[in-house]
């Protein structure tokens, strides 16, 4: 690339050719060479596309907490592509990484460094970490210790809003101070899949026995959670049994201010009723309406039926499943504002894990500065 006539090219004539390629094209382009990656990842040119191209919706997979790479790498599926991309991490200057969450084009990691504890010894510590694969910057946020990592749930809003969830207490971090303000969560058992939609957590926890579960969606604004005020039980007479036909039930976030609560559709109300199919139910929060957005195919769902466990991730208007023993992923895609969506399966996931597979949604973008 060195002779080549595109690098006698002047600066802003590439970046109009280049400006008028798709997102992802503009990706791989930077691939290529130094030249070309130096050209198109130019604050002018980023600048300049920034307007222009809409982010990449990807489905990016969480590596296991029991596997560490040399090479670390993000892989993501692509949906519209129907094909998987790799991002490398190793720009990242930690021993270890687990990317958890995403927002705004940001990906948001546990990463663990070791530091100096006294004279003779080092100790290992965690901390959240804010990073752009694609333009390879990141910011890290103030230390935590490990037991964050290990049991708290990692929500993200706008960059300046990260909220980290356990069932005792919540860790709020703000652009407005570079620190962690701690509060009391108070709820009345562990929160299930916990989401942010706008200025508000919902989550379900189960208020059952130990013999049966029974959940219940909850929800919370953030200044009440900073004021110290209880969760509210959110619940309507018109919804009857709407929480009783599911089987472990969880929460994605839907598109706008819509949520998804997803599960096992029982056969019966006795206690160990069989699952007829997985069933996905659409939350207005405007109308506070439910309404069936989905169910997992009879065909598909017969291969899922034979794994004990089952995985959802995702959000939007994309849902992904996985099950032990099952290397492949079902995608629930619903691009259209009405309908029931599509069903379709995903091959080619990478990695050899037992098919118990987490992720979440990435929108890649080149001008999300972490």
């Amino acid at each position: 690339m060195d002779s080549s006539p595109l690098n006698r090219l002047p600066q802003d004539t590439l970046h109009l050719i280049f400006s008028h390629l798709p997102l992802r094209h503009i990706i791989a382009c930077r691939s290529v060479c130094k030249s070309l990656n130096a050209t198109l990842s130019s604050p002018s040119f980023i600048q300049l596309i920034s307007t222009q191209h809409p982010p990449l919706s990807l489905i990016a997979l969480r590596p296991s907490h029991r596997h560490v790479s040399s090479n670390p790498t993000l892989h993501v599926f692509d949906p519209d592509q129907d094909q998987w991309v790799r991002f490398p991490l190793s720009f990242l200057p930690f021993r270890s990484h687990h990317p958890v969450t995403s927002s705004h084009g940001v990906i948001y990691l546990w990463a663990e460094s070791n530091s100096p504890n006294s004279l003779n010894s080092v100790q290992s510590t965690k901390s959240l970490v804010m990073c752009n694969p694609l333009t390879q910057t990141f910011r890290v946020l103030p230390q935590l210790g490990s037991a964050w990592s290990r049991h708290g749930s990692v929500l993200v809003g706008s960059p300046s809003k990260v909220l980290v969830l356990t069932e005792l207490a919540a860790l709020y971090y703000s652009g407005s101070s570079d620190n962690w303000l701690k509060f009391s969560s108070n709820l009345q058992s562990k929160p299930r899949s916990p989401i942010l939609v706008s200025e508000s957590i919902f989550a379900l926890c189960d208020v059952g026995s130990p013999w049966r579960s029974q959940w219940k969606l909850f929800t919370i604004t953030l200044s009440n959670l900073q004021s110290s005020q209880p969760w509210t039980r959110l619940e309507r007479h018109e919804w009857g049994d709407v929480f009783d036909i599911l089987k472990r039930p969880r929460l994605v976030k839907g598109i706008g201010n819509k949520i998804l609560m997803i599960g096992g559709l029982k056969s019966s109300f006795s206690l160990n009723a069989s699952v007829s199919t997985i069933l996905i139910l659409r939350l207005d929060l405007e109308s506070l309406e439910w309404d069936e957005a989905g169910r997992m195919p009879l065909e598909m769902f017969r291969i899922f039926q034979e794994s004990s466990k089952f995985k959802v991730f995702g959000g939007g208007n994309k849902v992904c499943f996985s099950a032990k023993r099952i290397n492949k992923l079902v995608l629930w895609d619903c691009a259209e504002k009405e309908g029931k969506g599509e069903w379709r399966w995903i091959d080619g996931v990478p990695g050899n894990g037992d098919g118990l597979f987490r992720g979440f949604v990435f929108e890649a973008r080149l001008t999300a500065p972490p």
